[in-house]
């Protein structure tokens, strides 16, 4: 639908229209939807826990997919339009302007969890599917770090992707302490379930 909007939009179709520079406010408005996307497929697990909601899992890949798609689109709509093809000025860019640095590194490193978002992938890699896509948390601060240093002036938009970013990120923190924490307190009580076989830790002045 975003993708729609802009391009009837861009052909001035509906009393649509993109402003004084089009190719600008595409780039922008791509490269938001892709964080927006991205931050939405982060909050899924959340949600998840939260509310008891499972079928929301169903959507996470989905969402992913979308997020990989717009983060195309941006860096399509820059080469082409802004670039037009100029490949030297790419890698002039890429090495000289470090917001686009960042950006071009998110992207790259979202192209590997696209690609293995089959369930044919995840079979093939079993346990090292899930450590691969633990980069989407890297890939997330990347992205609202090119967000924060694309933006010139007033940078209260992207702190508040920050806030929401690290509260996606604190809340997984805090639950795998949690597991760590509720896992060192079963090996602890193991030795105690042994000794129970012994009858000393059943004594009637110990219960």
């Amino acid at each position: 639908m975003p993708l729609l909007w802009w391009t009837c939009a861009a052909l001035g179709l509906f009393g649509l229209s993109l402003g004084a520079d089009p190719v600008k406010k595409l780039e922008h408005e791509c490269g938001k939807t892709a964080l927006n996307l991205l931050l939405i497929t982060l909050s899924v697990t959340p949600v998840r826990n939260l509310t008891g909601l499972t079928h929301l899992l169903r959507l996470r890949r989905m969402l992913g997919l979308f997020a990989f798609f717009y983060a195309v689109v941006h860096f399509t709509i820059y080469l082409v339009l802004d670039l037009e093809l100029n490949f030297r000025m790419l890698g002039a860019d890429i090495v000289k302007r470090p917001y686009i640095t960042i950006g071009f590194t998110a992207l790259l490193l979202l192209l590997p969890l696209a690609l293995t978002s089959t369930n044919g992938m995840m079979r093939r890699l079993g346990a090292r599917w899930q450590r691969l896509h633990r980069l989407i948390y890297v890939i997330g601060a990347l992205a609202v770090w090119h967000f924060y240093w694309q933006v010139k002036r007033d940078v209260r938009e992207p702190l508040v992707y920050l806030g929401i970013l690290a509260l996606l990120l604190g809340y997984r923190l805090l639950r795998w302490q949690l597991r760590r924490r509720a896992g060192a307190g079963r090996g602890a009580a193991a030795p105690g379930a042994v000794t129970s076989r012994s009858g000393s830790a059943t004594a009637p002045g110990r219960t």
